[in-house]
């Protein structure tokens, strides 16, 4: 390449100042433009510096990007407000409506200098990609499939999901404790984070410890006490809701805020609003079983009462009966003796001999042959009115 001795070559502050007075020129407007924040990052003298990026819908990659700057004046109005808004920090990973002006310096090159935001975007934005979720979770059949577990009758071996630290843990497991009926539970903490980007691995992780050994445990509960709303978005995000939709046991969320439920809450079994309300709701659960043990045991008691006194009248209504039955009996039997009477009567030797007939015996035995006696036997004659004594002069038999 050969170079025009006549020209003068360009330093590079030159050609960057030539940049930056065509960059004014051109674009000295405010302009709204809409941006995936990559990096925030805050000063010590109150500044803050951005980085935004946009992705392609369809393959994710970055297409563009751009730094920026908040300078502390306008950052302080901001940062409120935003966080107002949105329920949000002004943090990496959400979607921003930002007003800027185009700047370029010669030493630093391209920059925004952020003016002001408009927070409805982001708001409608984190509306949009959790309806996506949910959305999603539908159409995979799964957004139900906790909430149509059946619910232990006495949930009384809970496996939590908890910061070790958080004060929402204590409080859940003194209310447990100290519950006014007495009951007992037992409760194994799965340490896992509730706050900042390592919420959903941790979460996860715990699900997949108690899974390892889910025969011990009735019901999960994901707690959280306190904190700021801000720190709920990740609570939304696919693939902790995936888990926890499809877990084999249902599964109560109480996280601590009091807004919109998150994602989260909507495929949990039962979500309540607190950790104390978690147990509360626990407590409540066995109570009702308690309650409905003490009503059949009422049932029982008034049930054997009422056997025991109709047995009782069925037992008078015997004894009230019994003289008339037990004189029943004895006419019946005197009306078999009689009749046995009678027949006894009809069979005795003395009606026999009234009839005429007689009885003769030899040697006190009766003769019923003509072939038991001989001659010279002395025979003696039953009759009525008494007895012949004889002696056998002759006998003759039947030819």
């Amino acid at each position: 390449m050969v170079i025009n001795e006549n020209i003068e070559p360009l330093t590079l502050y030159a050609l960057n100042n030539m940049v930056r007075n065509v960059i004014k020129k051109e674009l000295f407007l405010r302009y709204w433009v809409v941006g995936e924040l990559s990096e925030v990052r805050e000063t010590a003298a109150g500044h803050c510096y951005i980085e935004l990026l946009q992705r392609d819908e369809k393959s994710n990659s970055i297409v563009a990007k751009a730094r920026g700057t908040i300078w502390a004046r306008i950052y302080s109005l901001l940062r409120p407000y935003f966080l107002e808004q949105t329920g949000r920090p002004f943090a990496t990973g959400i979607k921003v409506l930002l007003q800027v002006t185009v700047d370029f310096h010669e030493q630093y090159g391209y920059t925004l200098d952020v003016c002001d935001i408009e927070p409805t975007y982001t708001v409608g934005d984190m509306a949009r990609r959790r309806a996506q979720i949910l959305n999603r979770l539908q159409q995979e059949g799964v957004m139900t499939l906790n909430k149509e577990l059946t619910f232990p009758l006495l949930p009384q071996r809970i496996a939590v999901i908890s910061s070790s630290f958080a004060a929402g843990y204590g409080d859940f497991c003194d209310q447990l404790k100290t519950n006014r009926y007495g009951f007992v539970f037992y409760t194994r903490l799965f340490a896992a984070p509730m706050q900042g980007d390592r919420v959903e691995e941790g979460i996860i992780a715990a699900l997949d410890a108690i899974a390892e050994n889910v025969d011990m445990w009735d019901v999960v509960v994901i707690i959280r006490g306190g904190g700021a709303t801000s720190d709920l978005s990740c609570f939304d995000t696919y693939n902790l809701a995936n888990n926890c939709a499809q877990f084999p046991l249902p599964i109560i969320t109480g996280i601590g805020h009091h807004r919109d439920d998150t994602v989260l809450d909507s495929v949990s079994h039962t979500c309540v609003k607190t950790p104390t309300a978690a147990a509360e709701f626990l407590i409540h659960a066995v109570a009702q079983q308690a309650a409905n043990l003490d009503m059949l045991k009422q049932g029982i008691a008034e049930g054997v009462k009422v056997m025991l006194l109709n047995m009782q009248q069925r037992l008078q209504v015997t004894v009230q009966r019994l003289p008339v039955v037990t004189a029943l009996f004895v006419q019946q039997h005197y009306h078999k003796l009689d009749l046995w009477q009678q027949q006894i009567e009809a069979a005795s030797p003395q009606r026999i001999l009234s009839l005429g007939y007689t009885l003769t015996t030899c040697n006190g035995k009766v003769l019923r042959s003509v072939d038991q006696v001989g001659k010279g036997d002395v025979i003696v004659t039953q009759m009525q009115g008494g007895t012949i004594t004889s002696i056998v002069n002759k006998f003759d038999k039947n030819e």
